[in-house]
């Protein structure tokens, strides 16, 4: 994916033809939907507003797990499909996206809860190799407290009278939502981020019959014409299905987890943690260089696309993370931060309707104007299920039987040949005079598509050396952002694909000038296009940090908003509504909403 193949996915959506599907939403649901739905034969589109998994799906606890923690609620046909879904990423899917990964659950009382925390691990583990038809990961194991010091020193020893070894998986989250969608695209699907649904299309019965898309980098709207929609935007469910007019579709509330980054040295141990809070769990999961620490889980009230964690937030999450540590954590030891809000489904739908629902365990699917399907809730594990669901619904009962999904056996970029390249590590490592932790982390990104980065670097050796303000990452990593995964803009090389934004302490701002010296020429930046881009970047940082430094939701959201947009989205106006502006008129550009670069680099790649 590149700005010039995304510029001609907007131009093949609005052609005469039009879609059998279009998608609305880039994040991990979006995303499943349009691999089914191509994978189908389908002529499939997917848009999002912002970059690919900008909302929820880049700001996950970065875990694939089953939900140990919904066992004590006994819904068991969850965890079930959860950790079926696990096995299918680990062993076909996306076994170089996910990893096996060990969590040590404390015991604060002898022989009952051990007892029977026992047999809730081991029905964990026997619905996992039921679901996975096998072991994809080790089982339970138990150890006295001495035991479980020696697997994690850090631990209390006051904390805990023994524990149970348990293992789930962990995924960087906005990575497998950009392996999805490139499967996606190299199955035909037509990709667009930085794509806005502005209006949905109707005929004179009111059935939705596409969308007006505008495109924000260029401005311009295209009517794009689809038998069926599907609405698959989290947080924004609600002010998307409003377009249609019909007061109809789900209710979704906002729930805000934050999570924060310390250094590994700070905690020793060789497996993660799964606290129990007095509100939910708290995982500290290592990862890579680092351990990350959350979630919290508390009502959101401001807007959708700008949450942060508070002071107080970052407090919590320590507190209870010492309540269990001998050396406690301070806000000095903290690296990075992120805040994501959770799409929370609440009963019944808009207006009380009940036809044409689909309900499963964690997400519904409900139709709310003709042609429109909604989908809300579930989570980042179950995504696939998701996503066949949508497509089935959307389909009708027959005609999904006739071609059902076949997404459970269909490799994620990078998946095909993985198990091969990662066979060739030290070769890999004593060629090009890498260590092999430096391979490791390529593969665990790129899987077997390290040989296209290889080939890279063979091409310009200087795309071989690694960042100097972050050396755990190669100047190769950029360019493939941008010659790859679709990057248009430096915030989300930083953010979504070279994750600096999250995993150092000036969130990537000491790399953000050799980073736009690598972005510039590749995407056709002149030297005022690149300094706007590295001056919005720091704004948004310091109004991070400053938002951080306040106590409520409310005042937090303020400093964050001081930093504006590069590329605002554009405001909705639901159906029925005179809007507070005049409408953008189909392939025209409107001066007003459209960046001050967007003109003068159009044409480049």
């Amino acid at each position: 994916m590149t700005a010039q193949t995304r510029r001609a996915a907007l131009e093949a959506m609005a052609d005469d033809e039009g879609l059998d599907v279009l998608v609305v939403g880039g994040g991990v649901t979006g995303a499943g939907i349009a691999l089914d739905a191509v994978t189908r034969g389908l002529r499939t589109a997917v848009v999002e507003a912002q970059d690919w998994a900008a909302g929820t799906s880049s700001r996950s606890s970065r875990l694939v797990h089953g939900g140990l923690r919904y066992l004590y609620q006994l819904d068991i046909p969850l965890v079930a499909e959860a950790l079926k879904e696990r096995g299918t990423l680990l062993t076909r899917t996306a076994p170089h996206l996910v990893q096996a990964q060990p969590f040590l659950w404390p015991l604060k009382t002898p022989v009952l809860e051990r007892a029977y925390s026992a047999l809730g691990v081991g029905l964990y583990d026997a619905l996992s190799i039921i679901g996975s038809r096998g072991r994809s990961v080790p089982v339970q194991k138990h150890y006295s407290r001495s035991g479980a010091k020696a697997l994690v020193p850090s631990l209390k020893a006051d904390s805990l009278v023994g524990a149970i070894r348990f293992y789930d998986a962990r995924v960087d989250d906005a990575r497998l939502v950009l392996a999805l969608v490139r499967t996606a695209v190299g199955h035909g699907a037509l990709a667009a981020s930085r794509a806005q649904v502005t209006d949905l299309l109707q005929d004179a019965g009111g059935r939705v019959v596409g969308a007006r898309v505008t495109d924000l980098e260029e401005g311009v709207t295209r009517e794009v014409r689809a038998r069926h929609v599907i609405n698959a935007t989290g947080v924004w469910t609600e002010e998307t299905q409003a377009l249609a007019g019909t007061g109809q579709g789900l209710q979704v509330l906002a729930s805000k987890g934050i999570h924060v980054v310390v250094p590994r040295e700070r905690i020793q141990g060789e497996a993660g943690l799964f606290v129990r809070t007095e509100k939910s769990v708290l995982f500290v999961i290592p990862w890579e260089r680092f351990w990350i620490i959350g979630t919290t889980d508390t009502a959101w009230h401001e807007g959708p696309q700008h949450p942060v964690p508070t002071r107080a937030d970052i407090d919590y999450v320590l507190s209870h993370a010492n309540s269990v540590l001998e050396e406690p954590l301070t806000r000095d030891d903290v690296v990075g931060t992120w805040a994501g809000l959770r799409p929370l489904l609440q009963p019944g739908t808009k207006g009380g309707r009940t036809t044409s629902t689909k309900v499963s365990r964690e997400h519904t699917i409900t139709e709310a104007a003709p042609g429109l399907a909604v989908i809300a809730g579930g989570k980042l594990t179950t995504y696939r299920v998701m996503a066949e669901d949508a497509v089935d619904f959307v389909l009708g009962r027959s005609r999904a039987r006739a071609v059902p999904s076949i997404t459970a056996s269909v490799p994620l970029v990078g998946a095909e040949g993985y198990r091969s390249a990662e066979r060739r590590r030290a070769r890999i490592a004593r060629r090009h005079s890498w260590t092999e932790d430096r391979v490791t982390h390529l593969l665990r990104r790129y899987g077997a598509e390290i040989d296209t980065v290889l080939a890279m670097v063979d091409g310009d050796p200087s795309l071989a050396r690694p960042l100097a303000h972050a050396p755990e990452y190669l100047r190769a990593e950029v360019a493939f952002a941008v010659t790859h995964e679709g990057a248009l803009h430096l915030e989300d090389v930083l953010r979504h694909r070279v994750r600096l934004d999250d995993e150092t302490r000036d969130r990537g701002l000491a790399a953000v000038d050799e980073v736009s010296e690598i972005v510039a020429p590749l995407l056709g930046w002149d030297p005022a296009r690149t300094a706007e881009e590295v001056a919005a970047y720091r704004a948004r940082v310091e109004a991070i940090r400053a938002a951080e430094e306040e106590t409520t939701d409310a005042a937090a959201e303020r400093a964050r908003l001081r930093a504006p947009d590069l590329v605002p989205l554009r405001p909705l106006t639901p159906a029925g509504q005179s809007p507070a502006e005049g409408p953008t008129t189909d392939q025209a550009v409107d001066e007003a909403k459209t960046p001050s670069w967007a003109h003068t680099t159009k044409g480049h790649p």
